[in-house]
């Protein structure tokens, strides 16, 4: 991995559920796990028809160094852009260095 190219400050995020004293789901909020540099390199765009509407998705590959824990159900959050992980990819297995699959939803792209 070469270092000189994280040169993007990015934040990984996980939905952490609120619950009452009896159990009861009160919603929930991001909460921040880690802030690390990191390499952001789009990867792929479309567009698609979601009921009416243009959806833009551009597929965005991500990568940090190894940092353990981190799961398909969190997120990366870039500046003001919102990434959504689809899956953790570790190269190799030498926990060296990971790269996240992500998708951004842009909507009204007209």
């Amino acid at each position: 991995m070469n270092p000189g190219k994280l040169r993007h400050r990015v934040t990984i995020q996980e939905f952490v559920e609120q619950m009452d004293e009896y159990g009861t789901p009160l919603g929930g909020d991001w909460q921040d796990v880690a802030t690390v540099w990191a390499a952001v390199e789009p990867i792929q765009g479309r567009e698609y028809i979601l009921l009416q509407n243009t959806q833009s998705e551009l597929t965005t590959r991500v990568r940090i160094r190894y940092c353990p824990g981190i799961t398909p159900a969190m997120r990366v959050v870039y500046g003001d852009r919102i990434f959504d992980i689809q899956s953790v990819i570790d190269p190799e297995e030498r926990h060296v260095e990971m790269q996240l699959m992500c998708v951004e939803k842009v909507g009204d792209a007209q």
